[in-house]
C-alpha cells in the first residue's frame, strides 16, 4: 500500500475522563489548594487499597519521589545503586545527588528490563540498593532480583514510573520493593500534568517518609495530635503536590481499569498490522512475559539492522507521523562518564538504544490513525528492499 495523503497523526494527546473540571472546581471552591487536602488523601488511599500498598505519598513528581526513597534507602558519599543504564536520568540522579555511584548493568533485549543474570556481579561491598526500572509497563524479574538482594542484604526500589496499574504474577508494580516511585506525567497513562507517589512497603519507613516529605518536620504527628507543636527533626524538603494538581488525578485514577482495557486493545490491534513486517524480518514487537500484566504504557519497535532509525523516523514525520526514539543510555551520557563509563560497555543498551522507535499511542488513538502509521512503515521498508 502506497501512502499518498498526508494524515496528522501526533506522537501523545493525554486523555481526559471527563471528570477532572468538576474535581478541579470543588477544589477552588473549598479554598484549600495547597497540599494534602481532601483530594491528595482520597488518592492516596486509592491506590493503596487498589495496589494492597501499605502507604501512598503523593508527591509533585516522579523524580521527587526517586529522591525521597534515597533518602530513606540512606545512601551517601561512597555507596553504589545497582540500576540499568537504559532509563530516564531521575533513576541514577536520585542517588547521585547524595554522592553514590550508579552502577550501571545491561538489559534483557526482550523485555528491556534489567538483565538479572548480570546484577550480582555488578554489587560490591559498596551496595546499598538495586533499581529495577519496569520498562514500557512490563515487570522486571522481581523473584530473582529480590532473592538476590536478600543474599545481600541490600534494598529494592522499584522505579515504577511507567507501572502504574500493571502487575507481576497478580502483584501490582509498586508494591513488590521496599520503596516504589510513580509518576503522573502528561506522557503516562494516568496523569495531573506533573506528579508522582512515593509507595512504601515496609512500614518501618512510613514515619520517616512522612518527615522528609514535610521539609523534615514532623507536622503530621502535630496534625495527628501526639505532638504540641511540629518543628524540624530531619532532613527533607516540600515534596508534596498542589491539591489541584491531586483533584484532576483522581479523575483520573478512578477509570484506571477503563484506560488499561483501551490502551490494551491499541498494543493488540497495532501488533495485528504491524505482524507482517516482523514476517518479513523488518523489525520485532514489544515483549510480555507470561507471568506479567502490562498496563501498555507505550508501544515501541525495534527495527532490524541494515535500516537506519533516524531515516525511519523523519520518514515518518514527513508524512504527518510524530514517532520518536526513547533514552539515550546514561552510560554514555557527560556523567555517566565521568563515573568510568564508556561507550561499548553495555552492547544490549546501546543496541536497543538505537534501534528502537516509539510509535504514537494515547487512549483515543483511531484505528484509522494506526493503520496509517503501519502504511506508511511499510512504503519505508519496502523502499529501502
Amino acid at each position: 500500500m502506497t501512502v499518498k495523503a498526508i494524515r496528522e497523526v501526533p506522537f501523545f494527546r493525554p486523555h481526559i475522563v471527563g471528570t477532572e473540571l468538576e474535581y478541579v472546581t470543588e477544589v477552588i471552591s473549598n479554598g484549600q489548594i495547597s497540599s494534602d487536602g481532601h483530594f491528595t488523601k482520597r488518592c492516596s488511599q486509592l491506590l493503596e487499597e487498589s495496589f494492597d500498598i501499605p502507604c501512598v505519598l503523593l508527591t509533585p513528581s516522579c523524580t521527587a519521589s526517586l529522591e525521597m526513597a534515597a533518602i530513606l534507602a540512606g545512601v551517601g558519599p561512597g555507596d553504589e545503586v545497582v540500576m540499568p543504564s537504559f532509563t530516564f536520568v531521575s533513576t541514577a540522579s536520585a542517588f547521585v545527588r547524595l554522592g553514590a555511584r550508579p552502577a550501571f548493568v545491561d538489559i534483557c533485549p526482550k523485555t528491556l528490563n534489567i538483565d538479572v543474570d548480570r546484577i550480582e556481579a555488578a554489587i560490591t561491598a559498596k551496595t546499598k540498593a538495586i533499581v529495577p526500572v519496569h520498562y514500557a509497563g512490563v515487570s522486571c524479574d522481581m523473584e530473582n532480583i529480590r532473592r538476590v538482594a536478600r543474599r545481600h542484604g541490600l534494598m529494592v526500589i522499584e522505579d515504577a514510573a511507567q507501572g502504574v496499574n500493571a502487575q507481576w504474577r497478580g502483584h501490582f508494580l509498586g508494591s513488590l520493593g521496599q520503596l516504589a516511585a510513580y509518576s503522573f506525567h502528561t506522557t503516562k497513562n494516568f496523569v495531573c500534568g506533573e506528579g508522582g507517589a512515593l509507595c512504601v512497603n515496609d512500614e518501618a519507613l512510613i514515619d520517616r517518609a512522612h518527615i522528609i516529605r514535610e521539609k523534615g518536620t514532623n507536622r503530621r504527628q502535630f496534625e495527628l495530635g501526639q505532638v504540641e507543636k511540629y518543628t524540624w527533626v530531619d532532613i527533607g524538603s516540600s515534596y508534596v503536590p498542589s491539591e489541584i494538581s491531586s483533584a484532576f488525578l483522581l479523575a483520573q485514577l478512578e477509570q484506571m481499569d477503563n484506560v488499561n482495557n483501551r490502551r490494551e486493545r491499541l498494543d493488540a490491534r497495532y501488533r495485528q498490522l504491524l505482524q507482517p513486517l516482523v514476517d518479513d524480518r523488518f523489525l520485532r514487537l514489544p515483549s510480555i512475559p507470561t507471568d506479567c500484566s502490562s498496563n501498555y504504557h507505550l508501544f515501541y519497535v525495534l527495527i532490524n539492522q541494515g535500516f537506519c532509525r533516524a531515516k525511519l523516523i523523519q520518514f515518518l514525520r514527513d508524512h504527518g507521523v510524530q514517532a520518536t526514539f526513547h533514552y539515550v543510555p546514561l552510560h554514555v551520557s557527560p556523567v555517566g562518564a565521568s563515573f568510568g563509563y564508556q561507550r561499548g560497555d553495555f552492547p544490549v543498551t546501546e543496541s536497543v538504544s538505537s534501534q528502537l522507535v516509539r510509535l504514537p499511542f494515547f487512549d483515543d488513538l483511531q484505528p484509522e490513525d494506526q493503520e496509517y502509521v503501519v502504511a506508511t512503515m511499510r512504503q519505508f521498508f519496502h523502499s529501502c528492499t
